[in-house]
């Protein structure tokens, strides 16, 4: 899958630069901050989401005046003016009908003034950490004090010292490409629009079917104001999603992936995530004593019970932003991009099964491993050394149980954990004893 780069003009002059990939009915990235179309296709943290996009559509994106491949040397930085950008996008393309997409930032009162002046052509509207007036994001005070700061230093241009290690190389990428994608006056006067935007007349001219997502933790813009817009669109669905940070698309992947494409009728292509070389988190789930489970039940009731662990496992995953690579029947194996992630998952998973299992007729009794390393991507899977031990330390523990190798204990070193060494195990197949920890998960809040 390899994008395709061309170039429009707005209705004032300025050159805009856009990047299809993919193939099917139209979905347009709307731009909601600086950006560059070459350094995001090299770069696996945004490389990663974008291909996901693109299944089944034909993905537009374009980089806003003034950053990436855009002019740089424009007069007009404004709300109508990154419109403009927009519209010039759709031109040139003659696209009839599509779907915008708007996952943050400024893109929500672009997509919305976009959508409410061409009813006809939108046929979809998608919205993720969206809002109708900036002057509700921050008080006037410190909206100017933000503004001013990102003019000067830019924005998104360091790393969180408490960074996931597991993340690191993903967020120092989204670091370089917020460097190199426009100048601090640049990001400052995008800063300036998104406090300044009210698009709250525009809300009754949105007709056409609209997708609201909405972090409940959304740092950027408290999930009310998300929650507000949605109760203000006559044809909406509102979906709200946990995840940790605010506006950066990667960080909410796999929650907004899945809504997107239900949203949009596509089938989504299962593929495991990480690229060969990757430190990965591997998790896997086995139900205990699923065979004579079967013979207890009959295979109709068993199956059941199975289909029961699949769906909280799903939950689980989806809600952590883990990847699913395949399922054996009686369990699940997982992959993560980040350990804090993947042990956070791990408890919801366990602590769902206990909720089950307190009025349940027949408990679902799981065990769950995980280890880390850098496994190596193939058809589908995942193999590697890191992965056979993954499935080793699943195999020793007990229904009810985490256990981990001491690489993800290292990883989430001053997180919120409880372990206790359960000592040296001698996994199958493999020669050296390997040291495990428990995970006390029960109580964990």
């Amino acid at each position: 899958m390899e994008q395709q780069l061309g170039f429009c003009t707005t209705s004032d002059g300025v050159s805009i630069a856009y990047a299809t990939v993919g193939e099917g009915a139209p979905l347009v990235y709307v731009t909601g901050w600086p950006g560059h179309l070459g350094l995001e296709w090299e770069k696996p943290v945004a490389r990663e989401l974008l291909e996901d996009l693109a299944e089944g559509v034909t993905l537009i994106r374009y980089d806003m005046r003034g950053s990436g491949l855009s002019d740089h040397d424009v007069p007009d930085l404004s709300l109508d003016a990154w419109v403009k950008d927009l519209e010039a996008v759709i031109q040139k393309l003659q696209l009839d009908q599509f779907t915008l997409l708007a996952l943050g930032l400024l893109a929500g009162p672009i997509a919305i003034i976009c959508a409410a002046a061409h009813r006809e052509q939108v046929t979809k509207l998608i919205l993720s950490s969206a809002y109708l007036r900036g002057s509700e994001l921050a008080t006037p005070e410190r909206g100017k004090a933000i503004a001013d700061y990102v003019a000067t230093f830019g924005a998104f241009a360091t790393i969180d010292p408490d960074t996931d290690p597991s993340e690191l190389e993903k967020s120092k990428d989204a670091v370089q490409i917020a460097r190199e994608a426009a100048p601090p006056a640049v990001q400052g006067a995008v800063a300036r629009a998104i406090l300044d935007a009210d698009v709250s007349r525009l809300a009754d001219r949105i007709s056409m079917p609209t997708l609201v997502m909405h972090s409940r933790h959304d740092s950027t813009v408290p999930f009310g104001l998300g929650r507000a817009l949605a109760a203000q669109l006559s044809n909406v669905r509102f979906v709200p999603f946990e995840a940790s940070w605010g506006a950066a698309p990667w960080r909410q992947q796999q929650a907004l992936l899945e809504e997107i494409r239900r949203f949009l009728g596509v089938e989504a292509v299962s593929r495991p995530r990480p690229l060969s070389g990757d430190m990965v988190t591997i998790l896997f789930t086995d139900v205990e004593g699923s065979t004579a489970l079967t013979h207890r039940l009959g295979d109709a009731k068993a199956r059941e019970l199975l289909r029961e662990h699949e769906r909280m496992v799903r939950e689980a995953l989806k809600a952590h932003g883990g990847s699913e690579v395949k399922t054996m029947g009686d369990g699940f194996m997982a992959s993560f991009s980040s350990a804090t992630k993947a042990l956070e998952c791990a408890i919801a998973m366990q602590r769902a099964f206990a909720e089950h299992n307190e009025s349940a007729e027949e408990p679902i009794k799981v065990r769950i491993g995980l280890n880390a390393g850098e496994p190596i991507a193939e058809d589908d899977d995942l193999f590697g050394t890191a992965v056979n031990e993954a499935a080793r330390i699943t195999a020793a523990a007990e229904g009810g149980e985490i256990l981990v190798s001491d690489v993800v204990r290292q990883l989430v070193k001053g997180k919120d954990f409880l372990f206790a060494d359960v000592g040296e195990r001698q996994l199958k197949g493999f020669d050296e004893s390997v040291r495990l920890y428990e995970v006390r998960w029960r109580g964990k809040v």
